[in-house]
Order: structure tokens, then C-alpha cells, then sequence
């Protein structure tokens, strides 16, 4: 398996570097203990901020590869939410768009280099129902590749591709004033074929999910997790290495939230260590985000 060539290309949100594997666009551990829980109608800026670090690349057993990296990336990306007073089989309807930038360092035996640019948008709509014990949502996005790609170069921003992302998940609360919770989100991506080389990147599957608890009415505290697989092959005439061995990786870790009632803000921060990687890199994870109401 030729792991140099492909471990370098690098793309959006994703903290790490995809050995040509598990490429679809969304940013595992982006959404945290009720990730699953949409919003009430109105308007809102939800801001991510998210660092990882690797120095380990994990091989299709799972062992450490020969391949010795560095690897820093952050992201901050402002995500623009409008949630309407449409109804849609019952379900509140709403629109949003994320606009990432993202720096990438990679530092390797021959390479070291860095670059900050706009990355790959994403464009969504969703519908989001609330129960008496219950949160359900659901969403259709497309991600823009209108980062630069370039399959040439060792270190890039965007991916070179489009995906499709369609979601899935449910919160559910255990007791009436709903303070302890349970969040699953589910996704599952397919992608295009990459701008200036024959690779389509096979569609993965991912899931997100946290267990809380409200304390105080404005604090939420618990763990985070997420989970990737990839669940099918990517194909193309310049695919030369063994495309039958999907990458697969877990992760998880505590985060704490918090509600300040006056400015309508709220923050989350979260951290998640990655483990059991395949075909992956293996590393930490820290986000700090920020959701304001309008």
C-alpha cells in the first residue's frame, strides 16, 4: 500500500491526513452531547473552532506505519442558521451554510509546510421535531469544492470534489424536566470524482453521539464521541493502492457547555481522543465553539 503518496493530500475540516481513504467532507466531533437537537424557529450563528494533532498513521491492521508526520491543523468556521416557522411533515424547516478556513501544517522527512486558506462550503437544509422526550432531526447538504485542490501538490485546502450528506439522529431525555439526555447523529456521505485525477473517494459512514446532563438549567456537562467508517471502496483509474481496505477510526472525550442568558450566547467546548484507527491517522481533537441568537 503506497501510504506516502496519498497520506499528504490534505482537505478541509477533517483534522488529519486521509491516506485517500474515509474522504468525505464533514469534520467528525463537530456537534457534541445533543448534537442531534436542532433549534427552535429563529436565527442564529453557530461558530466552530477546531484544533487537532497527530503523529501517528495507523496501517490496515491497525499498527503504526513506517510513515513518520507531524500534522497540526485548525479550522474556524462560521455556520449561518435560519430555522423557519415552516412546517414540513410536522418538522420545523431551516437552512444553513458553513464557510470553513482552515490552516494545515504537515511536517514529514521530506516536507514542511504550511497553508491557511477558505476551504469547501457546505450548504444544508434541515427539519428538526420536538417531543415531550424527544428530539428527532434530519438533513439533505451538499459540500462546494471551492477550496483550492490541486493533485499535484503535497499539502491542499480543499478537497477537489463534491459531496452529498444526508442525516439522521434523535435526542432522547430520561426524565420529565429533561436534564439527563442521550444524542445520536448519524450521517452518511458520497462524493464525486476528484478534480484533475481519477480517484472517486468511496461514501462513509459516521455517527456522533453524547450523554449529558443539564445542571443548573445553563450548564451541560458529559461525554462525546464519533465514529467513521468507510463503507465502500473508492474507484478510478489512478487508484494504486489496495482500495479494498477501508479506514475506520473512534473517538471520545468530556465537554462542558454553558448558557449566558443575557448576551443569548452559548458556549461548548469539547476534547476526544482518537483510537483503534485503520488506514488513518490517530491523534487528539479540541473544539471550542460558540452558538449567538439572534
Amino acid at each position: 500500500m503506497q501510504l506516502k503518496r496519498y497520506f499528504i493530500i490534505f482537505s478541509l475540516l477533517l483534522p488529519t491526513s486521509h491516506l485517500a481513504f474515509a474522504d468525505g467532507h464533514y469534520p467528525d466531533g463537530a456537534e457534541g452531547i445533543k448534537g442531534a437537537t436542532l433549534p427552535p424557529p429563529g436565527v442564529y450563528t453557530k461558530w466552530y473552532n477546531m484544533y487537532y494533532t497527530s503523529d501517528t498513521v495507523k496501517d490496515q491492521n491497525g499498527d503504526n506505519s513506517n510513515v513518520s508526520q507531524n500534522l497540526d491543523t485548525f479550522a474556524t468556521v462560521p455556520r449561518f442558521i435560519w430555522i423557519s416557522n415552516q412546517k414540513i411533515m410536522g418538522g420545523d424547516y431551516g437552512i444553513n451554510v458553513a464557510v470553513p478556513f482552515v490552516n494545515v501544517h504537515l511536517k514529514t522527512q521530506d516536507i514542511n509546510q504550511s497553508k491557511f486558506n477558505l476551504s469547501d462550503i457546505l450548504l444544508e437544509q434541515v427539519l428538526g421535531w420536538h417531543l415531550d422526550q424527544w428530539d428527532f432531526s434530519a438533513a439533505t447538504g451538499v459540500w462546494f469544492p471551492v477550496g483550492n485542490f490541486n493533485p499535484s501538490e503535497a499539502v491542499n485546502i480543499g478537497k477537489g470534489f463534491w459531496t452529498g450528506m444526508f442525516t439522521a439522529g434523535a435526542t432522547h431525555y430520561f426524565d420529565k424536566e429533561k436534564t439527563w439526555h442521550f444524542s445520536a447523529l448519524s450521517r452518511y456521505q458520497t462524493n464525486s470524482r476528484k478534480s484533475g485525477i481519477d480517484i472517486r473517494p468511496g461514501g462513509d459512514f459516521l455517527v456522533e453521539w453524547g450523554l449529558g446532563k443539564t445542571l443548573a438549567q445553563n450548564w451541560n456537562i458529559g461525554i462525546s464521541s464519533y465514529t467513521h467508517w468507510q463503507v465502500t471502496s473508492d474507484t478510478g483509474s489512478a487508484v494504486n493502492y489496495d482500495a479494498s481496505a477501508h479506514a475506520s477510526y473512534y473517538a471520545i472525550g468530556p465537554e462542558i457547555s454553558y448558557f449566558y442568558q443575557p448576551a443569548q450566547t452559548s458556549f461548548e467546548f469539547r476534547y476526544q481522543k482518537e483510537f483503534a484507527a485503520v488506514n488513518y491517522t490517530e491523534g487528539h481533537k479540541l473544539t471550542f465553539s460558540f452558538v449567538v441568537i439572534f
